[in-house]
């Protein structure tokens, strides 16, 4: 964890890439502690906060496309095989929560690539049942970058915001008390993007009769 630690204490645009590949996988690092302190930095002029936003989404993007290559090549039994696993349990995985995100993508087609990555606890796990499915590539990397890309706009906002009231020596403990503010905008963002979809489906299916 010193590794991390010292990552999350020099974050460039490098750092703010490979930290969020790794949290896109199966590697518990939170990206509340990735981007919005890069956001905060950048705020300060030390980084560019579109160039963050920018390589945390590519980041995403890299580490999603290696969940979905497992579950496409490795299938449900390995899959669920390594979630059991002593690796897969220092992950912080399990079973249940591989079955969750599987179902999740189940019960909204495709289009949970995206509001998926703005659910915590499934966000970093629905490329699995993704690549599980043989979901054309195009169509899920398009959806990935649109989602993870909302998900760090929101993370950048709270650490540019965080810029002009809170000391950096109490930026990380500010993040995460904010962190549940977050869980409700993200909510609220699910259900607009869910009933929008939704809406369009039901007007296209109307229009066929």
């Amino acid at each position: 964890m010193s590794i991390f630690s010292s990552l999350l204490n020099n974050l460039n645009y490098f750092t703010v890439w490979f930290l969020m590949l790794l949290e896109s996988t199966v590697i518990p690092v939170p990206s509340e502690l990735v981007v919005s302190p890069a956001a905060y930095h950048a705020a300060g002029g030390n980084l560019n906060i579109w160039l963050v936003i920018l390589f945390a989404t590519i980041g995403a993007d890299c580490g999603a496309t290696i969940n979905y290559i497992a579950g496409y090549y490795l299938g449900r039994p390995i899959i669920y095989r390594f979630a059991e696993s002593k690796l897969g349990k220092l992950c912080l995985l399990n079973q249940q929560k591989v079955e969750q995100s599987e179902q999740y993508f189940n019960n909204h087609g495709m289009f949970a690539t995206i509001t998926g990555r703005l659910i915590p606890g499934i966000r970093h796990l629905i490329s699995i049942p993704a690549g599980l499915a043989k979901m054309h590539y195009g169509q899920f990397i398009l959806y990935t970058t649109i989602g993870a890309g909302i998900w760090n706009c929101i993370l950048a906002f709270l650490g540019w915001y965080l810029y002009s009231i809170v000391p950096e020596d109490k930026l990380y403990q500010t993040i995460e008390q904010y962190s549940e503010y977050i869980k409700y905008v993200v909510l609220g963002l699910v259900v607009i993007v869910v009933g929008f979809f939704l809406i369009k489906y039901l007007l296209r299916k109307n229009n066929k009769h």
